[in-house]
């Protein structure tokens, strides 16, 4: 299998961002004497050409929408090339291994799956395809094996196969786009909230990718034309001193490379020393996952942070002269409607518009396989049964008005396309105003400056763990029709 084009990895979506989930095990293939081929589907077609040479297919689901996608995926392989070895790794893979393996699926990894890949990638081309032993960390037929969570010397990510930059997300600054790149510093994280997906496969643990690993791969990116850096860490702030480390080298060396990063509420107060430095070597932003400002609602989720602790960390970020963009999961069992309208005020008066993507308005908490909530007594009298092809569990809000109201925003996000975050905003504020007092919404006309100051933001709107859009499945169209 070391000819080209006989291994074959997919990506199916990483937040707008070139792919390190494939980038990362192509340098790991390469250094190992293969030559993989690759497609990302967040920017590219289904290449039904590339997927009937392959011998082996590899389909990266590092979150939600990435999996919805790659279950079409598989079945479009499987009806194009049935003899191929499919495999799926990343983090939502060991989640759903029972699913992929049942429809189709021949391998499931999940953890640290650079190793074991390669270690399955080399026993197919050695033709032991159905050695006795297991390969640890892959799952295969009835054998089901845990995500590993060490992990093989790292490779530096290969990039030159993948799509240029200029199809990605760029950063967009003072009414100017630049290149933007994506690299990790670390694995998994050490905390355990409830609703994330990455506790139930690290188990609290995390793994900081060495130094040079990371600058070489900064390095190959500025080569790619570069200029901003996104650090797709879980929480860059597991390991402050290693991140400072890798930031302070990284400036030094393109002293004008700007950068952000994500860093959990608590980890911005208890680290609150370090946000002038990371702004003055160029930090231009970071993604927080406030969730929700309901203190009942944030100890639900164990967030370990209150909203009180949310103030503080704007004021921390806003007077180190950076901008804060938070996350959020607004609709969960527990979330009254007044929540969602203080939720807006708060935005409003806190001056937060457009620090928000208006998806983030409509995000419903998704309980997939092996989530922590399905051990907690507090989410039983909402929960219903596994919908599989969905990858995630039932829920149903006790407030009927709460689910009219998701769907609705969520339609008029869609709709509202391209619009101005703003004017979305006052739109989805109005939707839920008019679901609290029983009538229909108003027309929203409010004068908005489209040539206001806004922050530094990200090109592209979506969310690790929102529901794929029908524009996301579009990709497949063309190899539907094929077929």
């Amino acid at each position: 299998m070391k000819g080209p084009g006989d291994i074959l990895l997919i990506s199916c979506y990483e937040l707008g961002h070139q792919p390190v989930g494939i980038a990362m095990p192509i340098g790991f293939l390469e250094r190992a004497g293969y030559a993989p081929a690759a497609i990302d589907l967040s920017v590219e077609k289904l290449d039904l050409e590339k997927v009937a040479r392959a011998r082996f297919i590899g389909i990266s689901v590092p979150m939600h929408t990435a999996l919805r996608i790659g279950a079409r995926v598989l079945e479009r392989v499987r009806a194009v090339h049935p003899a191929c070895h499919v495999a799926f790794f990343g983090l939502y893979a060991s989640l759903n291994e029972n699913y992929l393996l049942e429809h189709g699926a021949d391998s499931v990894i999940g953890g640290e799956y650079e190793g074991p890949l390669l270690a399955l990638v080399d026993r197919l081309a050695g033709g032991a395809a159905d050695a006795v032993h297991p390969i640890g960390g892959v799952s295969q037929g009835e054998e089901r094996q845990s995500p590993l969570r060490a992990h093989l010397p790292f490779a530096v990510p290969s990039r030159q196969g993948l799509p240029s930059l200029e199809k990605y997300a760029a950063l967009e600054e003072n009414g100017v786009r630049r290149r933007a790149g994506s690299v990790e510093a670390s694995r998994g994280c050490r905390h355990l909230c409830r609703h994330c997906p990455i506790p139930p496969v690290y188990e609290g643990r995390f793994f900081l990718v060495p130094y040079e690993t990371v600058l070489e791969d900064i390095r190959n990116l500025v080569r790619l034309g570069a200029t901003h850096i996104s650090f797709g860490d879980p929480d860059f702030l597991n390991g402050p001193n290693h991140s400072l480390r890798i930031v302070r080298a990284m400036h030094e060396e393109f002293p004008e490379l700007t950068f952000d990063f994500t860093a959990k509420v608590e980890h911005l107060l208890k680290h609150r020393a370090l946000i002038p430095e990371f702004a003055a070597l160029g930090g231009r932003f970071i993604i927080s996952a406030v969730e929700s400002l309901s203190d009942t609602v944030l100890a639900h989720l164990v967030k370990n942070h209150t909203r009180a602790d949310v103030l503080d960390a704007l004021k921390i970020v806003r007077g180190a002269g950076m901008a804060l963009r938070p996350s959020l999961i607004p609709f969960t069992p527990w979330t009254a409607l007044d929540d969602i309208l203080d939720l807006f005020d708060f935005v409003e008066k806190e001056g937060l518009i457009d620090h928000l993507d208006p998806v983030q308005y409509t995000i419903r908490l998704l309980i997939p396989p092996g989530s922590l909530f399905l051990k907690e007594a507090s989410m039983a009298p909402y929960l219903g049964p596994l919908i599989q092809e969905a990858f995630t569990h039932q829920w149903t809000h006790p407030d009927p008005r709460m689910d009219l109201l998701q769907k609705t925003m969520s339609k008029a996000v869609e709709e509202g396309g391209e619009e101005d975050a703003m004017l979305i905003f006052y739109r989805l504020r109005e939707i839920a105003l008019a679901i609290r007092e029983g009538r229909s919404p108003r027309r929203v006309d409010v004068a908005i400056d489209p040539n206001r100051p806004k922050p530094p933001r990200l090109t592209e709107p979506w969310f690790c763990c929102a529901e794929p859009t029908e524009n996301q499945f579009a990709v497949l169209d063309d190899s539907e029709k094929i077929l």
